[in-house]
């Protein structure tokens, strides 16, 4: 266990940041050699097959969802710890772990699904409601274009830290096993932390766990994005950082707002408000108060932004590998 970040785990966290914008997560790739969130998925299917009883009460659920949700993140965090040490044994073995934390990086897979989104949305309203309901929860059918783009800003944001800044900070603080840990505390929440009828007792240590591991990570991705907004001349990094000192406490999420209402900002938009998901409507504040009435050019802007917030993490990580 590292608890402060070495040159070692610099070096392969830039290498992993490469892999990540060289490849993303190639087809060819997956049959090679299994995604850990794929087999970490059917792990919480079994479980929650197996543990999550509706006849049970409230407390029984929420142990039940704790023996889960502790009990896959301590597995993962010890696989996580064995193979580095076998790693630390193999010549090269640094190339290896440098790929399998690139595995758990969804920079490049970020980027390219909202892509997808912008792309789709001026083929047609079809066919962006259909690219935009594989980034986000809500009922893709409700949304107009605007309501579209919005929907694949606000997945920008919000990822950028999950699937970004997080692991980064968790694999320079911990190593493998921290990375490890927090994938499978995120892959737990993404599955069984939502506030359905079903998971609502069971999924409840889920989506507080991933609250926590994600509390620091989220206001430094919303700095980052302030950051990369004061570096380019087409944003602006003050409209930014006003934005999330008076939006972001006030949104539902405890850490999504934060990177929310920092690329709001940043671009005059205006993100979040009112949502549908399935049956339930969601009365969110607004991040931001620019524009509502957003478009593919907007989320075009929007990647542009998220580029050079993807790029500053390497910066730091740099100095310590030189230091």
């Amino acid at each position: 266990m590292l608890l402060y970040p070495t040159a070692d785990t610099a070096a392969i966290l830039l290498l992993a940041l490469a892999l990540d914008a060289a490849l993303g997560d190639p087809p060819w790739l997956s049959r090679v050699l299994p995604h850990p969130v794929v087999l970490l998925g059917r792990l919480i299917e079994i479980g929650e097959q197996r543990l999550n009883d509706p006849t049970k009460r409230p407390g029984a659920l929420i142990a039940r969802g704790m023996l889960l949700t502790l009990g896959l993140a301590l597995l993962a965090a010890a696989l996580g710890g064995l193979l580095a040490a076998l790693l630390a044994l193999i010549p090269g073995g640094w190339l290896l772990e440098a790929l399998l934390a690139a595995m758990l990086l969804a920079g490049r897979g970020l980027h390219d699904g909202v892509r997808a989104v912008a792309r789709a949305l001026e083929a047609g309203l079809d066919e962006g409601r259909a690219a935009v309901g594989h980034l986000v929860g809500r009922d893709p059918q409700s949304l107009d274009e605007a309501g579209v783009a919005r929907a694949a800003l606000e997945s920008l944001a919000e990822n950028y830290s999950d699937g970004l800044v997080a692991p980064l900070f968790w694999f320079l603080l911990l190593g493998l096993p921290g990375l490890a840990a927090y994938k499978a505390i995120n892959t737990l929440d993404s599955m069984i932390g939502h506030r359905s009828p079903r998971y609502l007792f069971f999924g409840r240590v889920a989506a507080r766990l991933d609250d926590a591991v994600n509390w620091l990570p989220a206001r430094l991705a919303g700095g980052l994005i302030v950051l990369a907004a004061s570096l380019v001349p087409w944003a602006d990094g003050g409209a930014a950082w006003r934005a999330m000192r008076r939006d972001a406490p006030r949104h539902r999420s405890v850490n999504a707002g934060w990177q929310e209402a920092a690329l709001a900002g940043a671009l005059g938009f205006a993100l979040a408000g009112p949502r549908r998901y399935r049956e339930e409507v969601v009365q969110d504040p607004w991040m931001g108060d620019g524009r509502r009435d957003l478009g593919p050019a907007d989320i075009r802007r929007g990647l542009r932004l998220y580029l050079w917030a993807w790029a500053l993490p390497a910066a730091p990580i740099l100095l310590i590998w030189l230091a």
